[in-house]
C-alpha cells in the first residue's frame, strides 16, 4: 500500500482498527443521542418533536466530517484526496450517479411498483398531473413527516453512516468487509425506536422487540446495499436518492401480493425485479461511469482475498 493511502509509521494495524471502530461508534452514538437531547413526552411523529430533531441531526451531520479529521490525525492516514471528495461530494460522474443507482433500485422494487399501480385509483395522466402540480409539492414540503422521511433522514443518515463511516472503516477492513460492517452501526442505531414504543405502550414488549429485530435486519441489508452503491460510485447522491425512494415505497407487501386478485402477475413481477436486479447490479454500478473513486485509494490490501475483493469493487 502506498504511503499516501496508508497509516503513519506509528500506527499499528490493530490500533488503526480500534481507532476506526471507536470513531464510528462515537459518531453513531452522537447521531442517535442527538434525537433525545430534547425532553418531551410527545410521540415522534408530532411536528414539534420532528422540528427539534431536525435541528439536532443537522448539527451532528454538519459536525460529522470533524470525526473523520480527528480519525485521520490519530491514525496518520493520508488519503491523497480532499475530505469532501472522500465523502462523495464531487462533480465528476454526478449525473449517472444520480440516475443509475435509483433506476437499479426501482428495478428491484418492480413488483411493489406494479402492485401499487394496479391498486392506485389514478391513471398515468392523473399521476403526471399530480407530480407537476406545485400545490402538491407545497403540501409535501410543509409536511414535517414527509420532510423527515424523504429528505432529512436519507440525507443525514447516508452522510453519517456511509459517507463518514466507510472512509474510516476501509483502511482497517478493506472494501468488501466494510460494506457489511458499516450497516451494523446503521442497524443498531434504529433500535432507539424500541425506547419510544415502550414509552408510549405501542404494543406488547415481545411484539416491539420482534419488530426491532426485523427492522435491524432490514436496515442492515439496506445499509449494505447503499454502502455498495457509495463505494462503486464514489458519490453520496446515489445512496441518498435510493434511501428516499425506499422510505417512500416501504417494505414490500409480500403478504398482500400473495392475496392480490392478480396474484400470479404480481408475483411474476416480484421475481422478475429480483432477477433483473441481480443481473444489472454490477453493470449499472460500473465505476467507469463515475470516474476516479477516491475511497478506493484507502483500501488496505492485507491479503490476497482483500486484494481481489477491492479490485472487483473498484473496477
Amino acid at each position: 500500500m502506498s504511503e499516501e493511502a496508508g497509516a503513519g509509521p506509528e500506527g499499528s494495524s490493530s490500533g488503526l482498527c480500534w481507532a476506526s471502530l471507536i470513531s464510528c461508534f462515537s459518531l453513531a452514538c452522537s447521531y442517535v443521542g442527538s434525537l433525545y437531547v430534547w425532553k418531551s413526552h410527545l410521540p415522534r411523529d408530532h411536528p414539534a418533536v420532528i422540528k427539534r430533531r431536525f435541528t439536532s441531526v443537522l448539527i451532528v451531520s454538519c459536525l460529522s466530517p470533524f470525526f473523520i479529521w480527528v480519525w485521520k490525525e490519530v491514525t496518520g492516514i493520508k488519503p491523497g484526496t480532499s475530505l469532501l471528495a472522500l465523502m462523495g461530494f464531487r462533480l465528476e460522474g454526478i449525473v449517472p450517479a444520480m440516475l443509475l443507482p435509483l433506476l437499479l433500485t426501482m428495478v428491484l422494487f418492480l413488483g411493489p411498483l406494479i402492485q401499487l399501480s394496479m391498486d392506485c385509483p389514478w391513471d398515468l395522466v392523473d399521476g403526471l398531473k399530480v407530480a407537476f402540480d406545485s400545490h402538491f409539492w407545497v403540501l409535501c414540503l410543509t409536511d414535517m413527516r414527509w420532510l423527515r422521511n424523504q429528505v432529512i433522514a436519507p440525507l443525514t443518515e447516508e452522510l453519517v453512516f456511509r459517507a463518514c463511516m466507510l472512509p474510516m472503516l476501509v483502511p482497517c477492513t478493506g472494501l468488501g468487509p466494510a460494506i457489511f460492517t458499516c450497516p451494523l452501526f446503521f442497524g443498531v442505531a434504529h433500535f432507539h425506536h424500541v425506547i419510544e414504543q415502550l414509552w408510549f405502550h405501542q404494543g406488547s414488549t415481545a411484539s416491539i422487540f420482534l419488530s426491532a429485530v426485523f427492522q435491524f435486519s432490514y436496515t442492515a441489508v439496506f445499509g449494505a446495499y447503499t454502502a455498495f452503491i457509495f463505494i462503486r460510485t464514489g458519490h453520496l447522491v446515489g445512496p441518498v436518492l435510493c434511501h428516499s425512494f425506499c422510505n417512500y415505497v416501504g417494505f414490500p407487501a409480500v403478504g398482500a401480493a400473495l392475496e392480490h386478485p392478480q396474484r400470479l402477475l404480481v408475483v411474476f413481477f416480484y421475481l422478475l425485479g429480483v432477477v433483473l436486479f441481480l443481473l444489472l447490479l454490477h453493470p449499472m454500478t460500473d465505476p467507469a461511469f463515475f470516474g476516479h473513486l477516491p475511497i478506493c485509494s484507502l483500501s488496505r490490501l492485507t491479503s490476497a482475498t482483500n486484494s481481489i475483493s477491492s479490485l472487483s469493487l473498484c473496477s
